[in-house]
């Protein structure tokens, strides 16, 4: 039962990376960042519940990254307007204002 849970956390933490390191769309490498982020948390509550020692760890360190990640939405959504509204466009490579 455990492998099935690891099997899905790494296929969504694969589609994920795909997305953060192929798309150029900041805000799909934002969702591809939260779904890799939400395959971490699939890992820990299943260790959680069918590790060695079953305990509520795992689900409370799973509480705190999507405490963590929606602070990361919330500051990268506001860097990504701030972005827009200087440069018109989304267009990760386009954002390269730290390059100079």
């Amino acid at each position: 039962m455990l492998s099935s849970y690891l099997t899905m956390a790494a296929i969504l933490f694969c589609i994920g990376l795909y997305g953060a390191l192929v798309k150029k769309n900041a805000i799909v490498v934002l969702l591809s960042v939260e779904l890799m982020l939400n395959a971490v948390n699939l890992n820990l509550v299943a260790f959680s519940k069918y590790g060695v020692v079953p305990s509520l760890t795992g689900q409370m360190f799973a509480l705190f990254t999507i405490t963590v990640a929606a602070a990361e939405v919330a500051v990268g959504i506001a860097v990504l307007i701030a972005l827009f509204r200087a440069r018109g466009t989304v267009n990760a490579d386009d954002f390269d204002e730290m390059r100079r």
